[in-house]
């Protein structure tokens, strides 16, 4: 079974997210929208649509990424979430109970030996292929 289709996002925490954030826009040009990030779209061969990656900068008191002491998650795109959790549980890995569903797909957490969390995230069919 095929597991990860590509990385739907990147985000990690900063002493001053506004400040950092402001640094990129002005300094590496990323177009940061209201909600604090950037989606880039990634070129897709044949009139196929984009791939989307999502980037954004969480203040460094946020507890999204809890309970990893990392500062930073990686977002993975998977099409099927609640496969990959059954597979991921049966072999012995970390898996959180809990799936958020949204608009914006299903997402899922897993834990890494060095306990960094993961996410995983099913998007809706059709709006963030990949």
């Amino acid at each position: 079974m095929a597991r990860v289709s590509g990385i739907g996002g990147i985000f990690f925490k900063a002493r001053d997210a506004e400040a950092l954030r402001a640094w990129y826009q002005a300094h590496l040009g990323l177009e940061i929208q209201d909600w604090g990030g950037v989606t880039f779209r990634s070129p897709a061969p044949d009139g196929e649509q984009a791939a989307v990656t999502v980037w954004t900068i969480f203040p460094s008191t946020s507890s999204y990424f809890a309970p990893s002491a990392a500062p930073f998650m990686i977002n993975y795109r998977v099409t099927d979430l609640a496969a990959v959790l059954g597979e991921l549980r049966r072999e012995g890995c970390t898996v959180d109970d809990r799936i958020e569903e949204s608009e914006f797909g299903r997402f899922g957490w897993v834990h890494d030996p060095e306990g960094n969390k993961v996410e995983l995230w099913e998007p809706p069919v059709g709006r963030f292929p990949g």
